[in-house]
């Protein structure tokens, strides 16, 4: 069996519409009307709290199309793309999905596995494995899918992390951006910050930095990232009711060992 994984893109996969729900009323099983309300605009101006601060009072404006590296690796592409996977020695792709709206989704990529170097990401959304669409599947049945593919090639058709965003912001001359967060979740957002003037919103939870995957670190290594950081910083994020549904039988020793390198450009 191959050690080495591959990752490769291919022409574009034409999937046809009508696979993604709306979001009315209910969403992955879940009643929205008590989220709306718990997610109506409020404006709050903060004191940084100590360890898990990127906030202060900011004069940056809004960032529109800034080109740099942290962009590049942050982009949610639209399309789909195929990706072209081996499994490992142990037979492995290091790759985790969970069904949800008759789709499946990534929800755990493993440091170092096929998966990780084939470019997957948490909150991918697998459309089919090797022609097999995923439409209705449950999380076992796409599981499946993947354990009986021959080892040296699975290859999928993924749109990228339809359920997540993308905001680009600046940092200000005390090296922060506008917003405290709480273990991976943005608490508070500081008025007139770049993150103010850039629609970051309270109630989500950080998935990404410059496109790197900060889910599962503990608050003080996010802090870290950011503070590594260049002036402009774009951060990925996703609304807290979909992460904790995706996110609730995974332990806190498995995100342990999600993938957090930087992805190539």
């Amino acid at each position: 069996q191959p050690q080495n994984p591959m990752a490769l893109t291919a022409s574009p996969v034409v999937v046809s519409g009508g696979l993604y729900p709306s979001l009315e009323d209910e969403y992955m099983g879940l009643e929205l009307t008590q989220y709306r309300a718990q997610m109506a605009p409020q404006a709050t101006a903060v004191v940084p709290v100590a360890g898990t601060a990127v906030a202060t009072r900011s004069n940056s404006g809004a960032v529109t199309g800034v080109a740099n590296v942290g962009i590049r690796r942050a982009e949610i592409k639209q399309g789909v793309r195929e990706v072209v996977l081996c499994k490992d020695q142990k037979g492995k792709c290091g790759l985790s999905m969970f069904a949800a709206s008759k789709g499946v989704f990534v929800c755990f990529v493993a440091k170092g596995s096929p998966a990780a170097i084939g470019g997957l990401r948490f909150g991918d959304q697998v459309l089919a494995i090797n022609g097999e669409v995923m439409a209705g599947y449950s999380s076992d049945k796409a599981s499946k899918a993947v354990t009986k593919s021959p080892a040296e090639k699975i290859t999928l058709a993924v749109r990228d992390r339809p359920y997540e965003r993308t905001i680009t912001v600046q940092k200000d001359s005390t090296n922060h951006v506008g917003f405290t967060f709480n273990n991976g979740e943005i608490k508070n957002i500081v008025k007139d910050s770049s993150a103010a003037r850039n629609g970051v919103l309270t109630d989500h939870y950080l998935c990404e930095v410059n496109g790197q995957n900060v889910i599962g670190l503990k608050d003080k290594e996010i802090g870290e990232v950011f503070s590594e950081s260049p002036h402009t910083v774009t951060i990925t994020i996703m609304p807290k009711f979909i992460y904790d549904h995706m996110m609730k039988n995974m332990g806190s020793s498995l995100r342990k060992q999600m993938d957090h390198s930087i992805p190539d450009v």
